[in-house]
């Protein structure tokens, strides 16, 4: 067989699973486009893009690259409040793999056939992009303490989550509609920690997270939070490691890890 006939049985089987891709987007106007640009539409059958009340003409931007699914929030709900958006209207539209995308170009969208590809064929039902992999966070320009804490958070929650990823915190996801509807995203936090709280609750619910490496940009417009609301992030990461570990012990019960 060809390597064109390889390829074209490929795309056909990813092609089975309604594929889609979210945008969690605040002040995206500059990056959007960029962003969009690079989504592989060949095994991409539809883009939300959820707007938490930017400041600039993100929503604007949208609707001239025809994004058909967005939504606005009219006060700023947090970057959890919007996941939280994206996710439900994604099972709405019956996304069977949803993969969340920063539109502010600081992960490329050509890692998306790879990573739906894995959920597609059920090697695993999760993929997160690795920024700690290809030692490409500070290649890419990922502040020294930035990276520093991201390896001693990572290590702390795999001791007590008992598991073995390369980093906790990137914003590169994929997800199979059946984890999406399995976990209940929607008592988690609107803030950053959101992130962590979903993961906590995958693996609860025996779910397995595969991970690939993924080069990163920080620039102007890359979105971050700044040193104050990074410790308040590192606690709450924490604080969810540590809730993990209690609900399994059965020492407590938190309403995260609740169906």
């Amino acid at each position: 067989m060809s390597i064109f006939g390889r390829s074209e049985i490929i795309i056909e089987m990813v092609n089975s699973k309604r594929v889609i891709v979210v945008l969690p987007a605040y002040n995206a106007a500059k990056t959007l486009e960029q962003t969009y640009n690079e989504i592989p539409f060949d095994i991409v059958d539809d883009v939300i893009l959820v707007d938490d009340c930017s400041h600039d003409d993100t929503v604007l931007v949208a609707k001239k690259l025809g994004i058909k699914h967005i939504v606005t929030h009219n006060v700023n709900l947090g970057y959890g409040g919007n996941q939280k958006s994206c996710y439900s209207r994604a099972l709405e539209l019956g996304g069977d793999i949803v993969i969340m995308v920063h539109p502010d170009y600081q992960y490329t969208p050509k890692l998306i056939p790879a990573m739906v590809y894995i959920i597609a064929n059920d090697v695993y039902p999760v993929v997160l992009a690795s920024r700690i992999l290809g030692r490409s966070a500070i290649k890419g320009g990922m502040p020294l303490w930035r990276y520093y804490s991201n390896r001693i958070l990572t290590l702390i929650q795999n001791i007590l989550m008992r598991q073995k990823l390369s980093e906790y915190h990137t914003g590169y996801r994929a997800f199979s509609g059946e984890v999406l509807r399995k976990i209940n995203f929607r008592v988690n936090s609107d803030d950053f920690v959101f992130d962590n709280q979903m993961l906590a609750q995958i693996f609860y619910q025996g779910f397995s997270i595969a991970e690939v490496t993924c080069p990163t940009k920080y620039h102007e417009e890359a979105s971050s939070i700044n040193f104050s609301r990074s410790v308040r992030y590192g606690f709450g990461v924490l604080a969810t490691a540590c809730a993990y570990r209690l609900q399994k012990w059965g020492v407590r019960k938190y309403d995260i890890f609740q169906n």
